[in-house]
This record gives structure tokens, sequence and C-alpha cells, in this order.
């Protein structure tokens, strides 16, 4: 939480803009003079070798989109990149601009590819055209898109999102359409009789955002409509790539329904999904249906099948219709199989239905009205099927399958001239979903009792504040349209590019070279030293033992996945998963940036598939996207929506920079450009209103924002728009330098810790006179990352100097704080966390006694010591639910600081360890 501001502040708001010593317009010639100077070093950037996280290459996906950094001045906004591959063949890439440098220069560049298997070069130069280009048509009721081998009709209006998908003359799948199914009440025993309705998705807007050569998307927004109603708004965007059979959607709902505590009635949704028509025209014994289980493990099953029966039309057509190929004429089969054909089922409908991380089933039967039959099952299914025949077929992915359960895949009617398709993001066969708080309150009426319950629970509660209004989760789908039933390897392919779907990444040296992401802030691992190797022993060991964590407490589900959990219960061997603020983690103390900068210096695609999801989660989830608190997130709870502090540090847009700059990841980018007017939400929400001892009323032109995690939300949302030069970016862009401004124009800088800040204006008030207030918290939600950008990127003297003084003197005595300041910090946390702040400072001023004090907190203060134990127990019954392991001295809070403090001290003072 930001610090308490004082009457004296209050009484400052008259004096606003006094004091300023810094001009945003100067400001920004000066960082341009920078850069030409820089520019002037670099000459031209070297090639940058783009390799694929996993092997394999692109595999059966439609394409990958991958970010590049460059260093200031190395290229004009409208440079033009060539890609080739390792034997110097041509590779059509697909480039557009994606950040720029304050002169202008380009800072990052995105690059659709839709081929490649190996390393590929990319480098200035004229791209090579795709042998078959994407086409965008916007005539008539449609858009239709082409990539050249297929062809999809995209809705404008209507209920119908994708009219047709065909390849060649052939319709491949028509009729896409999104289902949501509603249960108006939720009955907790076994009375009561279950109701439901179902709603369509309806288009309110379809938006093309690129349109080739290589790449094609897009956009389509609207709600899901019965009657006149219309609700839970969903974005779905559709990716095509050039020569590519298939395509991706990413699908995003956001949640607006009504759930009340304690009330049977509301808006629980007992089915969400994506449904297909495919057209059946073979005859039965030439349709073919393949369900993915474990792996790339299939159910390879014909609608009527020839295998196995009592009489053997022969081993040539059994084998072809296993290998899914077209069965000879039945008059050349046995004739005691061909003539009693008539007499053998036709299997129509499919289940697989994903209901928990452990365990699925499998079910078919012939047709609706007759009873169903096990198929088989398994743990964990892949989420890929496919319907058709001989003639052509749809295959089909949900990724993220079981991770992210209930989900389930269901084929119907194949026996007849058209199947249906349903992808289920929420299985029907699961309970609703139950998003309502999961206490009554108990008591805490007034914010006295509030507080008194947060002294025992650590849960900050407020009656109708854990509400899930406004919170949002996207899934990813991807599609085929082939030809034929493809072979057995072709569809284990496409099962594998759904459980990982392909991703192509820049080496960690060329965003070190590039300077992003906070120059110096990190360096690719060095084992060079003996101390040097037991850090990266333990940072290797935190990741691994929080993504076992993950598989042995079971952090999955549609609305968890992604997530861990903050504090550990070491008497019930147990994380605290039912205990207030020490639940759900909701990036407490920024386990994303440490995610981050341990994928970035290093490469490692299991740490980039972690922080993914991370991201996923923590931007749709933990975050508001509807409603008055539209723009800020929830502190860590038992339910991600449940903790009544919503505030900009968990909104961050810092969290979401490092995805979106190195995927170039369309919905991550809609999250960060939400959040550039996010400083209204002060005049919504009082972050302190229940620990103020002065009167504050929210005024427009003197709101009461904090310089750590109040402001480092903000500027990291108008920094962002501001490089991607977004649709207000002009206006983000004099935010950023106001507010540094106005940070470093307080009598105690950083130090004064909040100011009253005017929303039309986007300056802090100067305050009449200094004020000590420091909190454990306001540098440990990205605020140095942040700062070492904006430093880096605004020649800004006094702002520089404001930061350095707070670097020195958080981890100094406190009589050395009283010297500077007049009285010293109080009583704080998180030394370790900090030392980053004092090495930052101590590389940026030359200051040795900083350096060595920086080294001095990282080992011996608090969080994780050399002493720590740095190994795991085993687990087991009757201690645990599941037998595992454990690190009982492990914390999230701890884990994130030691993370980014370790990674940065290496990278900035690797070479005066002691």
């Amino acid at each position: 939480m930001s610090p308490i501001p004082r009457r004296s502040l209050l009484r400052a708001a008259a004096v606003a803009g006094a004091a300023a010593q810094f001009s945003w317009a100067a400001g920004a010639r000066s960082a341009q003079a920078a850069s030409r100077a820089e520019a002037a070093e670099a000459a031209d950037a070297d090639p940058v070798t783009l390799d694929w996280l996993e092997d394999g290459g692109l595999g059966a996906a439609p394409g990958s989109t991958v970010g590049v950094p460059w260093p200031k001045g190395a290229y004009r906004p409208d440079q033009t990149f060539a890609l080739t591959d390792a034997g110097g063949k041509a590779v059509p890439v697909q480039s557009w601009p994606i950040a720029y440098w304050p002169d202008g220069s380009l800072k990052w560049s995105a690059h659709a590819v839709s081929s490649g298997t190996g390393k590929l070069t990319l480098a200035a130069g004229d791209s090579a055209a795709p042998a078959k280009k994407v086409t965008v048509h916007r005539g008539g009721g449609t858009i239709d898109v082409s990539t050249g081998v297929i062809t999809a009709k995209i809705g404008k209006n209507g209920s119908t999102i994708i009219k047709s998908v065909t390849r060649g003359p052939t319709e491949i799948a028509k009729n896409g359409r999104l289902v949501l199914i509603r249960q108006p009440e939720i009955e907790d025993e076994d009375q009561g009789t279950v109701k439901t309705e179902r709603f369509d998705g309806a288009i309110g807007a379809v938006t093309v955002e690129q349109d080739g050569p290589v790449r094609a998307v897009v956009r389509i927004d609207g709600k899901h409509r019965k009657g006149g109603r219309s609700w839970l708004p969903f974005s779905i965007r559709l990716y095509f790539y050039a020569g590519a059979d298939s395509f991706r959607m990413v699908h995003t709902i956001t949640y607006d329904g009504t759930q009340e505590p304690g009330k049977a009635s509301g808006d629980f949704i007992r089915g969400l999904g994506v449904r297909f028509t495919v057209p059946m025209r073979d005859a039965a014994y030439d349709r073919h249906i393949r369900i993915g289980g474990e792996g790339t493990g299939l159910l390879r099953e014909a609608v009527k099948g020839v295998t196995g029966l009592r009489r053997d039309p022969g081993a040539a057509v059994q084998a072809a219709q296993y290998a899914g190929q077209k069965l000879p004429d039945p008059s050349t089969w046995d004739q005691r199989v061909t003539s009693r054909l008539q007499y053998i089922p036709e299997w129509g409908d499919y289940t697989l239905a994903q209901l928990s991380a452990d365990g699925f089933m499998l079910r078919k039967r012939t047709r609706k009205g007759y009873g169903w039959v096990g198929a088989g099952g398994g743990r964990r299914a892949s989420g890929f099927g496919y319907v058709g025949g001989v003639s052509g077929g749809l295959s089909f992915g949900l990724r993220d399958f079981w991770e992210k359960h209930p989900a389930q895949l269901d084929i119907r009617d194949a026996h007849t001239d058209e199947a249906e398709v349903t992808l289920w993001l929420w299985s029907p066969e699961a309970q609703p979903m139950d998003l309502r708080f999961y206490h009554d309150g108990m008591g805490q009426d007034t914010y006295a009792k509030q507080l008194e319950g947060l002294e025992i629970t650590y849960e900050d509660y407020e009656p109708e504040f854990g509400t899930p209004y406004g919170i949002a989760r996207t899934s990813e789908l991807l599609f085929w349209a082939n030809e034929s039933t493809p072979a057995a390897e072709r569809l284990a392919e496409q099962a594998e590019a759904v459980r990982v779907l392909p991703q192509l990444a820049a080496p960690p040296r060329q965003l070190i070279k590039a300077k992003v992401f906070g120059p110096g802030l990190y360096s690719e691992p060095d084992r060079s030293t003996a101390a040097k190797a037991r850090i990266e022993d333990h940072l290797d060991f935190l990741f691994t033992y929080y993504k076992d964590q993950v598989e042995q407490r079971r952090w999955y589900g549609f609305w968890d996945y992604g997530d861990f959990m903050h504090s550990y219960d070491t008497v019930r061997h147990q994380w605290r998963y039912d205990i207030g603020g020490y639940a759900w983690d909701n990036s407490e103390l920024s386990p994303d940036l440490w995610l981050w900068f341990a994928y970035i210096r290093s490469g490692r695609s299991d740490i980039f598939r972690f922080a993914e999801a991370l991201t996923r989660h923590t931007g749709e989830v933990d975050v508001y996207h509807l409603g008055d608190w539209a723009g800020l997130g929830t502190r860590h709870g038992v339910q991600h929506y449940a903790d009544s502090a919503k505030q900009q540090r968990i909104a961050n847009t810092t969290y979401r920079r490092y995805y979106y700059f190195l995927t170039a990841d369309e919905r991550v980018g809609d999250l960060m450009h939400a959040n550039v007017d996010s400083d209204e939400t002060f005049l919504v929400l009082d972050p302190q209103r229940k620990v103020r001892t002065d009167p504050y009323t929210p005024d427009r032109h003197a709101l009461s924002v904090g310089f750590g995690t109040d402001w480092s939300g903000l500027v990291s949302a108008w920094l962002t728009e501001w490089e991607r030069r977004g649709p207000k970016w002009e206006k983000a862009r004099a935010r950023v330098l106001s507010t540094m401004e106005g940070i470093a124009a307080q009598p105690n800088g950083f130090v004064q810790g909040s100011g009253l800040y005017d929303l039309d204006t986007g300056r802090f008030a100067v305050a009449g006179k200094p004020v000590v207030s420091v909190s454990h918290l306001s540098a440990v939600f990205g605020l140095n990352e942040l700062c070492a950008e904006l430093i880096d990127l605004v020649d800004m003297p006094k702002f520089n100097e404001a930061y350095f003084d707070y670097c020195r003197y958080f981890n100094a005595t406190k009589a050395e704080q009283a010297v500077r300041y007049g009285s010293n910090f109080g009583t704080l946390l998180l030394f370790q966390g900090h030392s980053r702040l004092d090495a930052y400072a101590a590389v940026r001023t030359g200051d040795e006694t900083l350096a060595k004090r920086a080294w001095t907190k990282f080992y011996d203060s608090d969080g994780y010591k050399e002493s720590s134990p740095w190994k795991t127990e085993k687990l087991s019954g009757p201690v645990t639910l599941v037998a595992g392991s454990e690190a009982a001295w492990v914390s999230s809070n701890d884990t994130a600081l030691y993370g980014l403090a370790a990674i940065e001290n290496l990278a900035l003072l690797g070479d005066k360890m002691p």
C-alpha cells in the first residue's frame, strides 16, 4: 500500500506545478541527443540468430511470431528485414515495429514466419515473398482470409463467427460459433431440478488487424446472447499464416454476471465452448474419429468399423481403415462382411471429459437417445481430436487442456451428413462455475473489525469486494482443415502443436546487447567461480521446486492455472491455500519479474512456459477489466478476487511487458493499453481508506498517489504506451516525464512517499515541507526495474539523484538515514530484496561502499542465506495427501526477492563478490 499522506501534502495542492526543474520537451530532446550519440557508435546491427524454444521447429503449427530488440539508433522504424535458414535459403517473413526508442529508432520488431525447422538468421534486407500469400478480402457479408491452402469466411454480424472453412473446392467446416450454457440456480445438495439455458456468441465488431503477406489477424468482439439478454463479453482473434492448412484462435471471456455469496440463484456457467459443423461426405466405413489421449496417444476408429469382426473383410481392408485410408470397393471384400454391412453399428457420438488434472474418461454411443459405451481413459489428455473422412476432415485442439480443467471434447452425429464438434473450455459435465465469495464476512462490518481480521488471517475483507465481476480468462485453440484423414504421424505432430505451441525466440545475448528491460540488470548464467556457481544452483533449485509444487499440489484449473501459493503451513505440510492472504500469490512482490528475468538471461524453454502461464493468469484473472475497478488488481487471497485491496501494484503493466515484447501477443497488448488511463481509478477507490488518520476525499486535482507501488503501476503503463506509439502515446509520454519531474522536485524525492496528483495535468503537487514516509513494499513491485529503464531512456539528472538517494538509504543504518533526512525510516523489512537497489546505485554512481553493502545485505540480512537448507524433504502418507516433497523454509515472497536480487546483483556486481 502507498504511504499515508500528511496534512502538509494536502495543503501543498495549492503549489501544484511549482519548483518544476525539468521540461518534458527539453528532456525528450536530451534523450534524443543521447540516442543519436549511441547510434553513432553502433554502426550496423549484427544479424540475429533465432531459434525455437523446443526441438522440432514449427512442426504442424500454422506459424510463429517473435519479438526482437535492437540497440538505440541501430535501425529506422521503417527498416525491412530478411530471414534465412541454416543453409542460407530465404525464409519469408513479415515484420513490423512494436516499440521505439525515444529518438524514434526501432526498439522492438515483430517477425512472423510460417515455415522453419532449425535456426534462422534475421538481418536487415528485403524479405522473400511466400509462395502462397495470406490474402484478406473484405467484400459482402464476410471477411475472407486465404492462406493459399485454406480459406475462412468470417462473419461480420450474427452468431456465426466462421461461416465456412474450405480447402480447394471442399468445405471442411462451417458454422463456427460460440456456445454458453447458463445455469440460473445452483444446488449444494441433492435436492432441486437442474435447468439450463443456451446463449450464442453474437458478433458486435470485426476488425482486420493484419492482412498479410505472411500473417493475417482478424479480431471479433461481442457478447453471448439469448433473446433480449446479452452478457459475458468475448474477444476472439483468428491467426492465419501463409501456406498453412490451419489457423489459431485466441479466445477471451470477461465475466460480467452476478453471483452473490449465500444465494443459490445467479449466473452460473455450466458450459463454455467453441463449436463447428463438419460436413461428412464419405461412406460410414471411410469416416474416421481420432481423439488424443496421453502424450501423442490416439483413439483411432471409424464410424463403421470393419476390424475385429467375426468375419474378416481382409487384412488389407482392416489395415487401410486403421490407417485412415480409403477402403477398396466393398465388392472386393470377403462377401460374408459386405453382405452384412448394414448390421454393423455406426458410432456417431464421442465424448472425452477431463474433469480434473488426474483423469479423463472417453465414451461413445451410436446416436442420441441410446446408451453410452466406455471407450477408455487415462490421466491427462492432449485436448486434440479429428473428425472427417478420406475426402477431408477437421482436426482441432485446446491448449492446456488438462491444466485448465474441467475441459471436454465432443463429437456428435458423425454418422449423418453433418457432424458437430465442440471444444468445451468449461465442461458441461462438471459442476457449474461457482465464483461466489467463500465466507459470510464473519461480522466484519466496520473497518476496525476488518483490520482485526487482517491481523489473524491476513485477509483484507470488505463486504461486496470479493466479486468476480470483471475478471477474464484467455484460451488458445488450433484447427486444421485436412484434405483427407491425416496419417498417424501427422496427427501426432498436430497434437504436439496443441500441447506445446512452437515459439521462435531471440537469444539472451541479443536482449543484453540491445539494453532492453533495464540495461545491466541481467546477464547470462556464469559459473566461473564457486560463489557464482552456488547462486546459480540456488536459482535452479527454486525454479525447479516451484515447478514441482505446481504438480504435487495440483495448482491447476480454469481460473487457477499459472498461479502458485504465497506461504507454507509447516504444521499441516501444506501451502496455506485456505488462509486469507497466505493463499494464491497474485503477483505479490513480483514473482512475474523473477521468472521473466530468469528466462531472458538463460533462454530456457521450461522457464518461458512457466512464466507464460503465469502471465496469462495474472494479467487476466487477478485484474479487473470491467466495472468501477477496471485497471486494478486484487491482493493475494483464497480466491483470486477475494481480497478487498484492489490496487495498481497487481495490475502492473511491468509484469506483461516481457511476454508482449518477446512474442508480440496482441491480447497482452490489449491488457497493457487498457491500463493507460488507470490513474482514474484513484477517484473511484482510495487504497488507504481503512488506515487513514487524516481527512481525505478523492479530488480529481489532488489525488493521493504513492511513489512506490502506485506510481510504478501507472508509469509502467504510460511507458509501454509511449514505446509502442499506441493511440494515447503522447499523453502517456507527457505523464511519464511530468511525474518523474514531480517526484524529483519533492523535498525528499522518493522518500517523501506520496504526492497529490492532478488527473488533468498529469503532475504531482510539490509538497511544502519534507516528509519521511518509506515502506518496505514501495520498490518491490518492479520499481527498480522500471527506474533502470526510465533512467536509461530519459535524461533527467534530478530524477536520477532522487532514485539513487532512495537506493542509498533504504538499506542504510537508521543513524545514516536520520543524518540525511532528519529522521530514520522506521522499521523496515526485505533487505535482501533491496540489495539489488544497492547494486544498481553502486554501478550508476561508482560507489564502492554501496557495492560492498549490496553483497552484505544479499548474503546476511533477511530472506534466504547460504546456510538455508537448499534441499527438499520427502513427504508421504499419512502426513500429506499426496506423496512428494517439501521445503518448509521456502516462501514465495522470499523466492521472488532472492531471485531478482541474485540475478541483478550477479549482473551488476558479479566482479565484486566477497
